[in-house]
């Protein structure tokens, strides 16, 4: 298998249906073989329905690409993106793999961006990032005191855990297969700032990781909430080192 696709889901059942076509219309024209796992974090919603219908659509069981395969994986209980994502990419086989927001606030075209820098560059962890050439491609923005928090929340990562990386929340990385399996089992912050716990790991691991600017268009029906989860993820933020001395 070469390129694995993650979508971790909760609350989605308004928009993943039309994702997952726009990305499965998308691989169908793509020179090498897929799959997409979408993996649903315990929606109390009828995500998980949406999902299978999606999947059971003809552009999605092989009539325009037999070689793109589908994997719905249910968490049962809200366990958190991070989880989400960790069950995605451990159950993966891709060479390559990639998580990717379910309402593909980065557009499905921008793996072609990971796929390069992977396989062309040899970087193992390539970083989806709305903070470089002077956010330009940042095509539709979040409201501004979202943005002011992101920003300050990145300024407490560059002072707490890592420094040399200027958006590492974006809902869109990629890694190499064996980069993936060895992360992601050592992964243990299973909420939001999950991310900046793996990329901490691939630094201390010696991986090499490259941040490449990506479109971004914010939705406004996010389900992450502005103060509840901003607190979760600066208490977890303390914890990353910690957990890993």
């Amino acid at each position: 298998m070469y390129l694995s696709l993650i979508i971790p889901a909760y609350k989605e059942a308004n928009r993943i249906s039309a994702s997952l076509e726009k990305i499965f219309t998308y691989l169908a024209n793509a020179p090498y073989d897929s799959e997409v796992i979408v993996v649903d974090d315990g929606s109390p919603d009828n995500s998980v329905d949406i999902i299978r219908e999606a999947f059971a659509k003809p552009i999605s069981v092989g009539a325009l690409n037999p070689s793109i395969q589908t994997k719905l994986i249910e968490l049962g209980t809200n366990a958190g993106k991070g989880a989400a994502v960790q069950a995605g990419m451990l159950e993966a086989k891709g060479a390559i793999r990639i998580f990717t927001d379910a309402d593909l606030s980065t557009p499905v075209h921008e793996i072609e961006k990971v796929i390069q820098a992977i396989e062309k560059e040899h970087y193992d962890v390539v970083v989806g990032s709305r903070a470089l050439e002077g956010r330009q491609l940042v095509k539709v923005h979040q409201p501004f005191y979202r943005e002011m928090m992101g920003r300050f929340f990145n300024m407490l990562v560059q002072i707490f855990v890592l420094r040399g990386i200027k958006d590492t929340q974006c809902g869109f990385k990629g890694f190499r297969g064996e980069a993936a399996e060895k992360l992601f089992t050592a992964q243990k912050v299973m909420g939001f700032s999950f991310d900046v716990e793996i990329l901490y790991l691939a630094k201390k691991a010696g991986y090499k990781v490259k941040e490449v600017a990506v479109e971004w268009y914010n939705d406004e029906r996010t389900t992450v909430g502005a103060v509840s989860d901003s607190a979760q993820m600066f208490l977890e933020l303390l914890r990353i080192r910690k957990l890993h001395k």
